[in-house]
């Protein structure tokens, strides 16, 4: 049986390591298993501990996929054993994936992740928290988590709201995918190399002298990432976001949701505008309580830090294992196949605002909460 995770530590020319870690399960698009983040966690907290590991490389086995996202047949299993319950695996997931996450976004050592491929949903929790993120010509970044009766969860709280105004919402609602130059202009990637210049990105940096200081190690990253990016500036795709900001900031200016759903959905644009049409489809056939979540999601999590995101977001998706639209949306996507997913509600307009606030009521006091201690 193949590792879930191989972690190498490669030797560099001064003495220093690099430590790198790939998901590896190419049959999955390395969707992140319970497995691979057991692995994870303790290795990535003795390579934060270890003076001798300079940088931490984050990648995926083979080219289609850094990470396609979390293991959400097996969440579908838990929640199909327990309808209308807390499922205790829905809980320990979410917990141990959002913990996983947490530490990637304060390792303090250069922490490189890269994004090549199919980067969503809990691939993008990985990838948003590096310290280095790179994207290529084949990166599709998504989070399209209404598509199966879920929310932007993975830290979305935290980086959709620090998007130019009002795409992070966007995102959030329609599941749109971008590519390397949007990941670039919405702030979750750093730099764009070509996929075929990575071996030459990996052999730069066994060459640099790493030292002690993790500033500047910081700093010695980035110049090798600056140099491959100029190499290959050219091959960088056009930003569907940038070509589209006008539309998007348009169809976004209403201060409620109904009037926003309205707005995406009923824009007319060109039939070859394939993008805005995709986006306007997986709103239509999305799940309306999603949409809502979404909403005060975005609203509520605007001043919150990124532990306090985190720990509203283990509640919603608790909430969400019991409350049976995620389970039905991962059933149609997934399980049965048949895209026919049957939603608790027909429109935004439906859904009960209890059953909202029910959602935002949290599970746990801060002293019970199972990721209180973020943070500290």
């Amino acid at each position: 049986m193949s590792e879930v995770v191989i972690f190498q530590e490669l030797a560099c020319d001064n003495g220093k390591l690099i430590g790198v870690a790939t998901l590896n399960s190419e049959r999955s698009l390395n969707a992140l298993s319970k497995e691979m983040i057991d692995e994870l966690s303790p290795k990535l907290a003795e390579w934060k501990d270890n003076d001798e590991i300079a940088i931490v490389i984050l990648q995926g086995a083979g080219e289609k996929a850094f990470c396609a996202g979390g293991d959400i047949v097996n969440l579908y299993k838990a929640m199909d054993q327990h309808p209308n319950e807390y499922a205790d695996y829905v809980q320990t997931y979410f917990t141990e994936e959002y913990k996983l996450d947490y530490l990637i976004h304060t390792f303090e050592k250069p922490f490189l992740v890269w994004g090549n491929g199919i980067v969503m949903g809990g691939g993008l929790g990985m990838m948003v928290g590096g310290s280095h993120r790179v994207v290529t010509e084949s990166s599709r970044i998504a989070m399209p988590e209404i598509s199966i009766g879920l929310y932007p969860d993975v830290g979305g709280t935290w980086f959709l709201n620090r998007m130019p105004e009002n795409i992070g919402l966007f995102l959030g609602l329609t599941g749109a995918s971008i590519n390397a130059a949007d990941a670039k202009f919405t702030g979750l990637a750093d730099y764009f190399v070509s996929a075929d210049n990575k071996e030459g990105v990996l052999g730069k940096l066994l060459t640099v002298n790493w030292g002690d200081t993790k500033a500047l190690n910081h700093d010695k990253l980035s110049d090798v990432l600056h140099d491959a990016e100029r190499s290959c500036a050219t091959k960088q795709p056009q930003s569907n976001i940038r070509t589209h900001e006008t539309l998007i900031s348009s169809v976004m200016n209403f201060d409620n949701l109904a009037d926003i759903v309205d707005a995406i959905v009923s824009a007319e644009t060109s039939e070859d505008d394939k993008w805005f049409v995709r986006a306007q489809k997986s709103l239509k056939h999305g799940s309306a309580m999603s949409g809502q979540i979404v909403y005060r999601q975005m609203n509520e999590g605007k001043s919150l830090s990124l532990a306090e995101c985190f720990r509203m977001e283990l509640s919603l998706s608790v909430k969400a294992g019991k409350f049976g639209e995620f389970r039905e949306g991962v059933r149609a996507l997934l399980i049965d196949k048949d895209n026919q997913p049957k939603w608790a509600y027909h429109s935004i307009a439906e859904v009960p605002e209890e059953k909202i606030n029910w959602f935002f009521e949290p599970l746990w006091s801060k002293e019970e909460h199972p990721l209180k201690s973020l943070g500290e």
